[in-house]
């Protein structure tokens, strides 16, 4: 029979081993490895630079300084690169994902196509709020917001239903009623800027970091509408879409809709992770996008970091989104169909 005191002693060298020597232990875990970024897109577009700067820099934050690599996984609008990291992705800390924070809003609103609940995940951090905006190609002559609603058509490209993209150009088109028809199947943001210079497409919706310098300097596109609360400083003035609702409804419509812009480039990893080591990550996260080195390359890149968050934050953002009510869940499904 043991005696009280050397139970309570042997509990408490148990609780000590786990609270003082469970992080050195995760820690140590990252030296020598290496960690990989899927990102859900093809390369050249804005996921694939920022999982490419990511990249570049956390690894310098992470104790063991592991070597951090990307790889490209397109598809469905980055529901495949999600689905990867409890379909075949190590679950131990090497393995996170950027997707596309879009499917968020419709896991809700289209749970038939999106069919993950991203309350389950763990989320590493966002390096950056969305800054999003529409744009046509100067040919066509839509230049204002009262351009792209008399339009007769207007054609633009998405990767697939739930993308970023496609979610703007649906609200666009189905609560301020401007007749858009949709392309789908472009892999990246990189194919969809080609088959708009070749005049296949007419615009698109996308990040403002992401939005060729040239065609902005050469006055090749026109800048109609943004998407999200935050501006980058050197963004033209353009009418904010949530200004543009009529009515208290399409604003909580809208509000619902725009809340994963909010939440802009998420990194997310699997919710079988050890907790430590999602814990040592969240810490390099936190500490890489207060980095100067890291701040310079974006401002250089155009890469803007504007509200980033930490995965704690993120995972409450999350929480409120899925609170939504179901009659303002419902109106927004209509909205993004």
């Amino acid at each position: 029979m043991f005696h009280p005191r050397l139970v309570t002693a042997a509990a408490a060298v148990v609780a000590f081993g786990a609270a003082g020597f469970g992080p050195v232990s995760a820690q140590d875990f990252y030296a020598g490895k290496t960690v990989k970024i899927a990102v859900g897109f093809s390369p050249g577009g804005g996921y694939d630079a920022y999982g490419r700067l990511v990249a570049r820099h956390i690894g310098q934050h992470v104790p063991g300084k592991p070597t951090v690599i990307v790889q490209n996984m397109p598809g469905a609008s980055s529901m495949k690169a999600v689905k990867f990291l409890d379909a075949g992705a190590p679950a131990d800390g090497t393995v996170m994902t950027i997707f596309n924070a879009g499917l968020i809003s419709q896991s809700l609103t289209s749970p038939d196509k999106v069919t993950v609940d991203f309350t389950k995940l763990r989320f590493v951090g966002s390096v950056t709020s969305d800054v999003r905006l529409c744009y046509f190609w100067g040919a066509t002559g839509i230049k204002t917001w009262e351009d792209l609603l008399k339009r007769k058509e207007v054609v633009m490209g998405a990767t697939a239903v739930g993308s970023s993209s496609y979610i703007n150009g649906r609200v666009i088109k189905n609560m301020f009623g401007a007749n858009i028809r949709h392309v789908l199947g472009y892999p990246g943001s990189t194919e969809q800027r080609l088959a708009i210079e070749r005049g296949e497409l007419d615009g698109d919706c996308g990040a403002w970091g992401s939005t060729p310098a040239h065609w902005i300097r050469d006055g090749k596109i026109n800048m109609v509408v943004r998407f999200s609360r935050a501006a980058a400083p050197d963004m033209p003035k353009m009418p904010y879409i949530l200004d543009l609702a009529r009515n208290a409804e399409e604003r909580q419509i809208l509000n619902l809709i725009l809340a994963p812009s909010e939440i802009g480039r998420p990194f997310v990893m699997s919710a079988k992770v050890p907790e430590a080591r999602l814990a040592v990550l969240r810490g390099a996260f936190r500490a890489m996008i207060k980095d100067e080195a890291f701040l310079a390359e974006a401002a250089k890149g155009r890469r803007e970091v504007i509200g980033p968050m930490t995965g704690e934050e993120v995972e409450a953002a999350i929480r409120d989104i899925y609170a939504a009510p179901k009659a303002v869940i419902a109106r927004a499904s209509e909205m993004v169909k």
